[in-house]
């Protein structure tokens, strides 16, 4: 006799399909890489078989990241430019690499959550998928 087909847990919410997906791992199993280079996903999961072609993160994951990179940063330069005497040229020394580096780390993360945003709300073609509500029983 053959074992049943072991279906992987589905995330409980979308948070905890975010944080798969801001980890670069499948939103829905959470068992194999969403990515197959830097901000390319790959086809499919490899663990579960869940197809990542219907996703369109589009701009939105640099704007996030935009967004972010921007708020940590205004308080840092605010700093430096009230408590320092930087010149112009110096102080875009240290904002314009720090920047870079924040947005650079900050884009991959980001189109991970966008992704499993899209997934969990069964947007693009996407399935809605659920964890069955085991307090709520109609039949009751």
């Amino acid at each position: 006799m053959t074992d049943p087909i072991q279906h992987p847990p589905l995330p409980a919410s979308l948070s905890e399909a975010a944080r798969r997906g801001i980890t670069g791992r499948c939103p829905r199993c959470g068992g194999a890489g969403l990515f197959a280079r830097f901000l390319k996903p790959a086809s499919h999961c490899h663990a579960c078989g869940q197809d990542w072609r219907f996703q369109r993160a589009d701009d939105f994951p640099a704007y996030l990241s935009m967004f972010i990179t921007g708020h940590l940063l205004a308080p840092v330069i605010i700093v430096l430019v009230r408590e320092t005497s930087l010149t112009p040229l110096a102080l875009c020394a240290i904002v314009l690499p720090a920047a870079m580096a924040l947005m650079l780390a900050l884009l991959q993360p980001a189109k991970g959550a966008v992704i499993a945003a899209q997934w969990w709300f069964g947007m693009h073609g996407f399935t809605k998928e659920r964890i069955e509500d085991q307090r709520w029983d109609p039949g009751r």
